[in-house]
């Protein structure tokens, strides 16, 4: 494991000897162009594990993506081998269908601190409430950036981080009432505490995310990457493209749904991943937008 191997993965060639706010927000970004978000592992059979070596060889090595807990643990070994100040927190993500955060911290984020400033790393969330740069953690102050207006509201030590979107565009038809359309102005994406976490305290949500019958990540196939001008994601058998168009007030949806035999090279052109196991796609009913 070395930074080296890392940054030629994500494309970076700038110099990384000072770790300041404009390294940190270059290489934020390009890991959320470069490394997918994606859940593919636990449909070709394989087992998810929270081991930063193994995780290393998969993301680095390998080209592969991963989830939250997989990217963002890789990241915070980035941070903490550049030399930044930086801790791990876990947070909640809010449920749309029980209108509340989850009761477990499911999600692993970072907490960097730079010239007395305090920011909000998270480099695998996905689709479009992704951020692309580090938000500065303070409370009411919204921060654009390309996928729309971020927003960190803070409220007796509990934070939370909402996006106020744009109108989607749906090109085709057959899409226009599609679940996986977020059509609301504003959404919560996850609220936490600025309590720091060790990587043991993910396991069981690691474990629980994967297995539970229940869980978005067992009942859909998930691979989403961030692009200069929007997002590419494959859910199922249902292939995105979306185009941000800020200027316009919009953002513009080209949906389609595509065969078993479009998997593959599906994922190799669009996300650069080839899988060692063949890919079983899931879209099953479970709440979840673009």
């Amino acid at each position: 494991m070395n930074l080296e191997e890392y940054f030629k993965r994500i494309g970076f060639h700038g110099s990384f000897e000072k770790p300041d706010l404009a390294t940190l927000n270059l290489i934020h970004k390009q890991h959320t162009m470069s490394v997918p978000f994606e859940n593919l592992d636990i449909h070709c059979g394989e087992r998810i594990v929270l081991d930063l070596e193994v995780i290393f060889e998969k993301i680095v090595r390998n080209d592969r993506g991963g989830w939250c807990m997989e990217n963002n643990f890789l990241f915070g070994w980035v941070l903490r081998e550049m030399g930044y100040e930086t801790f791990t927190c876990g947070s909640r993500v809010f449920n749309n269908v029980l209108n509340d955060f989850q009761t477990i911290e499911s999600h692993l984020i970072h907490i960097v601190s730079i010239m007395g400033k305090r920011y909000l790393a998270d480099v695998s969330f996905g689709v479009s409430s992704q951020i692309w740069e580090p938000l500065e953690l303070v409370s009411g102050k919204d921060q654009p950036q390309p996928p729309g207006v971020f927003c960190l509201k803070e409220k007796g030590g509990f934070w939370v981080l909402e996006k106020t979107a744009r109108k989607p565009e749906v090109l085709n038809p057959a899409f226009a009432k599609s679940n996986l359309v977020n059509k609301k102005d504003v959404h919560l994406i996850y609220g936490f505490e600025l309590v720091p976490r060790d990587i043991d305290t993910f396991f069981e949500a690691n474990n629980s995310l994967q297995t539970n019958p229940d869980s978005l990540f067992t009942n859909k196939s998930i691979c989403s990457l961030q692009t200069p001008t929007g997002l590419r994601v494959l859910v199922g058998w249902t292939y995105s493209e979306v185009t941000f168009k800020p200027e316009k007030g919009v953002d513009i949806f080209n949906m389609r749904d595509i065969t078993d035999d479009e998997i593959e090279p599906i994922l190799k052109q669009k996300f650069n991943i080839k899988l060692l196991n063949r890919l079983q796609p899931a879209n099953k009913k479970a709440s979840y937008t673009l």
